[in-house]
This record gives structure tokens, sequence and C-alpha cells, in this order.
């Protein structure tokens, strides 16, 4: 099995991703394929990700490191998985412009993750980079499952599944912290999660159950706190 991460230069997001597959039986004699356009910042991953597959899973995944365009085809050959988990353009400028130019004009843009002035901003300079990753797949690992991490999401995914051959999921950690951050701010620290339902599309989650440890129905008391 094969899985390639585009934007492996993300270092604390492909560690975490990355790790959690070093850990799974069912993967852990993977090869991992680490890309990026940054030397420097893929070099850094290279290194994290080598130390978790010699600490924790006694080196037996395959970790390689691909740079630039010219390496993107070498990368994603024969590639099962595809996590994508790149920004275009950088924090600064293209971040800062996708909150300023909305402020200019009145308009309140948070991260521009999903949709949103910014969010727009952001997908058709990504769209062009999703759109090259899409023919090279198709070339070399036409079967490979994409999955989406980069924003904003619905989006990119959108337009993955709409205008190309690549079997496209779109993903997001959110759900995973969600509860625990309402809780949280609602002054519920102390509370022990137990269980939890949550459904919907991606970045519209809704989170139908919630109990504690001891089963108990935690949503009454969210309510009135939350009032």
């Amino acid at each position: 099995m094969k899985i390639t991460f585009m934007g492996a230069g993300s270092t604390v997001f492909a560690k975490n991703v990355l790790g959690d597959t070093l850990l799974t039986p069912a993967l852990c004699e993977c090869e991992i394929a680490l890309y990026d356009i940054d030397r420097n910042r893929l070099d850094e991953s290279f290194i994290v990700i080598d130390a978790l597959n010699k600490k924790y899973n006694a080196s037996k995944a395959k970790i390689t490191k691909h740079l630039g365009v010219e390496q993107r085809k070498d990368a994603l050959r024969g590639a099962n998985f595809v996590v994508d988990a790149i920004q275009v353009g950088l924090y600064d400028p293209c971040t800062k412009i996708d909150f300023e130019i909305p402020k200019k004009y009145g308009l309140r843009q948070t991260i521009g993750d999903t949709l949103g002035i910014g969010g727009i901003f952001r997908g058709l300079r990504t769209i062009h980079v999703l759109k090259g990753f899409a023919k090279d797949m198709e070339e070399v690992c036409p079967d490979a499952l994409f999955l989406n991490y980069t924003n904003p999401m619905a989006i990119l995914s959108g337009y993955m599944q709409r205008y190309t051959g690549v079997k496209t999921v779109g993903l997001c950690h959110s759900v995973q912290v969600c509860s625990r951050g309402l809780l949280d701010s609602l002054g519920m620290k102390d509370v022990e999660i137990g269980s939890e339902l949550i459904a919907g599309i991606n970045h519209m989650g809704w989170l139908l159950e919630i109990r504690d440890k001891q089963g108990r129905d935690l949503y009454p008391e969210i309510k009135r706190l939350a009032r």
C-alpha cells in the first residue's frame, strides 16, 4: 500500500495524520511518499516522520521524499491514497489578503475555510494547483482515493468531484475537537465525554447526542449554559 502526502511541509499536520498511520497495524508497513515544493520544510517533515517510523514502528514503513512539480508524478505513482494538505500563496501575503479585502468593503470574513469572499479567493488560487494534481493522478494512480484536507473544503472537494475523474473525499479534524471545545467554552472543562453522535456534511456537522462517562445526557446543561 502506498500513501502520498501532498503538502508534507505542513509538518504538524503530517505528523498527526502519518503518525496515526504508522500506529495502525493494517497500514504500518505501507510506503509513504512525502511531497512539497519547499525543500527546507520537506526535509524537516521527512526527519520527523522518519523518526516516528523508527521509534514507534520499527522502521517497517518505507518513507520517501519528493521535491517540486518535476518530482510530483514519482510521488503519486502507484498511490492508493493521496492526502492533500496544501496552502497556496502562504499565510503572508495571500491569507492576509483574504481578510483585508473583504474588511475594506465592510464585510466580515473569518478564516475563509468554507466559503465567503475570502473562501472564493482561496478556492480560485488553489483549484489551479489541484487541477495539476488531478491530471497527474489520472495518469499514474487513477484508482487512488484523494483525501482532501485543504480549505476551502466545499469548493475544492466539489471541484475535484465535479470536474475531474479522481475519487475524492473531503475531510476535516473539526469533528474530533468540536465537542471538547464546546464544553470548555461553557465552563464544563471537568466533564469527561463518554460518547457523542455527530452527523452531517463536512464543515456542517451537527452534534446530535453527547453523553458523559456515566452515560448521562449533557445537552440539557449545555443548553442552560448557552442561553
